[in-house]
């Protein structure tokens, strides 16, 4: 029961360590990282924008201030996502077996990969298409007025929602992968699935059809190539 006891503190030492090692690294790097801020928000507005001849407007005097302290604060944790990452790992490692750590190790960094993917496919392929389809309503009578804090917000948010569900491939072939549920079930519950992934882009995107679809498709190939990654299991 003692060792019990010790082993439990010892871990639990561990994983205060750990958190405190994160919130360091996120605390350190985020001074600077807000000092670059104002330059990552106008090469972001520079590819949303892109030509058209629009001018983003603020509507209080500390709104471009505050919007880059949250920038600073997204930069920040993405910046030190691998330190985090890798800290995680140091600590769960001892308690895996190896081919535990292999599996675990690949998923770590295809889950990465997949969330940087997603972020760029989101910021240079949907975000230019949902503001060029906004601004193709306008006319002489009618000149669309957007606000900083909208655009950058619908930026991040959109960015963060693409790099989630880019993970679906992932999250496909491991649930087969690890005998969760069968190869054969999840293929034939596609309909479902199809469904499911247009429910959920509804809620996560604005209300507007578009945006739903531009989420939806892509997020259904990737399911698509998660499944047939996945046959032979």
């Amino acid at each position: 029961m003692e060792d019990k006891d010790e082993s439990l503190i010892t871990h639990l030492e561990a994983l205060r360590l750990t958190l405190i090692k994160c919130l360091l690294a996120l605390a350190v790097g985020l001074i600077p990282l807000f000092l670059v801020a104002p330059y990552f928000m106008d090469w972001l507005i520079d590819i949303i924008i892109g030509d058209n001849d629009v001018t983003l407007n603020y509507f209080s005097p500390m709104e471009v201030f505050i919007l880059q302290i949250k920038m600073a604060l997204v930069l920040d944790i993405l910046v030190c996502f691998p330190y985090i990452a890798r800290q995680v790992w140091l600590f769960v490692l001892p308690a895996l077996y190896d081919n535990e750590r292999r599996f675990i190790k690949s998923v770590v960094l295809t889950s990465s990969f997949l969330f940087v993917i997603g972020v760029l496919f989101c910021l240079f392929f949907i975000l230019p298409l949902i503001i060029n389809f906004g601004l193709s309503f306008s006319t002489p009578d009618i000149q669309a007025v957007l606000g900083i804090s909208n655009i950058i917000g619908l930026s991040l948010w959109l960015s963060v929602i693409f790099g989630l569900m880019f993970q679906f491939p992932l999250i496909t072939y491991s649930l087969i992968r690890f005998g969760i549920t069968s190869y054969e079930s999840v293929k034939n519950k596609r309909s479902y699935i199809f469904v499911a992934i247009l429910i959920i882009a509804g809620i996560l995107t604005p209300p507007d059809i578009v945006s739903q679809l531009l989420l939806t498709i892509p997020t259904y190939l990737l399911f698509e190539a998660g499944l047939y990654a996945a046959r032979k299991y």
